[in-house]
C-alpha cells in the first residue's frame, strides 16, 4: 500500500505543475506517436489472439492477460494506416480510457519522456475534422502525433449518448423555475468528448460554450470576469466541466489558476476524465476542484449538473 501512496503522490507532483509522461511508440512507419503515461497499464509482446466473428475491423481479436479477457485493437488500422500483418511480431500498449481496458497494437515502443503540458499544441489547423490527431509536439527535434483514443474508441465500441428520462424529467421540472438560462463552459481537447458533453447538456436544456484547452478556457474567463457586471461571474456560469488532459494547460493547472483569481471565488469546476480514480481523489484536493467523474457515462454526467443546478438556482432565489 505504501508504494501505491507513492506512486499517486508522485503523479500529483507532476500533474500539479502542468507536466505529464508520455510513453513514445511507431506503428508501421517512422512516425513517433505518444500517448500519456497515465494510461498505460503495461507494454507486453502481443500475445496469441482469438479472433471474435462479426467483430469490428479494427479488432484484431481477444487476448487473456493476467486473468482478464482484453480487446485488442489495430490502432494503425483505426487512424486509417495499413495495420499489421502479423500481430504475434508486435507489441501490445495495455491502457484503461473510460473505465474500460483494452490493448492497442504497435509497431515498437522508443522510450518515456517527461514534458510540459505547455510543449503540447494543438494539431495544425487546415488538417480537416476527419484527423485523429488530439495534439502534437516536438522530442528532439521529431514530430510527435498524440492520437484522439477517444475517437477511436467512439469508432469502434460507441458510447452510449441517451441521457435516462427520469433525468431529462428532473431537467424539464426544473426548466420551469429558470429564471435566466444557465452555461456551462467545457473545456476538452478531444472533439468526441466535446460533442458527447454538448448533447447530454442539450438533453437537459443546458448551454454550454466549447473550448478546446485550459488556456483557453482561463482566457474566456479571464475575459468574462473583466466585464463590468453587478452579477459575479459565478452566478452568470453555473459551472465548468473540464477534461484533465489538454495541450498548453491540463486541467489540474486550469484549476489551481481559477482558484488564484478572486473574481472567480464560488466557480464550482468538474473535472470530468478518463484517469484512475485513485490519482483524480488525491489531485481534486491538492487543486481545489469540486468533484470530478469519469468519462463517458452520460447519466453520471447529468446527474452532476442536475444537482449542481439546484444548488445554483437555490443560492440565487436566497440571493
Amino acid at each position: 500500500m505504501s508504494g501505491v501512496l507513492a506512486s499517486v503522490d508522485m503523479r500529483t507532483q507532476l500533474a500539479g505543475h502542468n507536466r505529464l509522461e508520455l510513453l513514445l511508440f511507431r506503428l508501421d512507419g517512422k512516425q513517433l506517436f505518444g500517448i500519456n503515461v497515465f494510461k498505460v497499464q503495461e507494454v507486453i509482446q502481443c500475445p496469441s489472439l482469438t479472433q471474435i466473428p462479426d467483430s469490428h475491423p479494427v479488432v484484431r481479436g481477444v487476448a487473456n492477460m493476467r486473468g482478464r479477457t482484453v480487446t485488442v485493437m489495430d490502432l494503425g488500422k483505426a487512424i486509417g494506416g495499413r495495420g499489421v500483418d502479423n500481430p504475434r511480431e508486435n507489441f501490445v500498449v495495455v491502457t484503461e480510457y473510460n473505465q474500460f481496458v483494452q490493448g492497442f497494437l504497435v509497431g515498437g515502443v522508443d522510450r518515456i519522456v517527461n514534458m510540459n503540458w505547455e510543449e503540447i499544441l494543438p494539431p495544425p489547423k487546415g488538417i480537416g475534422n476527419d484527423n485523429y490527431l488530439t495534439a502534437v509536439t516536438k522530442v528532439d527535434g521529431e514530430l510527435v502525433e498524440i492520437i484522439d483514443v477517444e475517437k477511436v474508441l467512439a469508432q469502434v465500441i460507441g458510447w452510449n449518448e441517451e441521457v435516462s428520462q427520469e433525468f431529462v424529467q428532473q431537467a424539464s421540472e426544473s426548466h420551469e423555475e429558470r429564471e435566466v438560462q444557465p452555461v456551462v463552459l467545457v473545456a476538452d481537447d478531444s472533439s468526441v468528448a466535446r460533442n458527447q458533453i454538448k448533447r447530454t447538456l442539450q438533453q437537459l436544456g443546458v448551454e454550454c460554450v466549447l473550448v478546446n484547452d485550459g488556456r483557453q478556457a482561463l482566457k474566456l474567463l479571464q475575459q468574462w470576469a473583466d466585464q463590468e457586471s453587478e452579477i459575479p461571474l459565478h452566478e452568470r456560469l453555473f459551472m465548468v466541466v473540464s477534461d484533465i488532459e489538454m495541450p498548453e494547460m491540463d486541467g489540474y493547472t486550469f484549476t489551481t489558476e481559477v482558484r488564484k483569481d478572486p473574481r472567480m471565488v464560488g466557480l464550482h469546476i468538474l473535472l470530468h476524465t478518463s484517469l484512475s480514480g485513485v490519482f483524480n481523489n488525491a489531485m481534486v484536493q491538492k487543486v481545489g476542484a469540486d468533484d470530478f467523474i469519469a468519462k463517458f457515462q452520460p447519466d453520471v454526467l447529468a446527474k452532476s449538473v442536475l444537482s449542481r443546478l439546484k444548488h445554483w438556482q437555490q443560492a440565487r432565489s436566497t440571493a
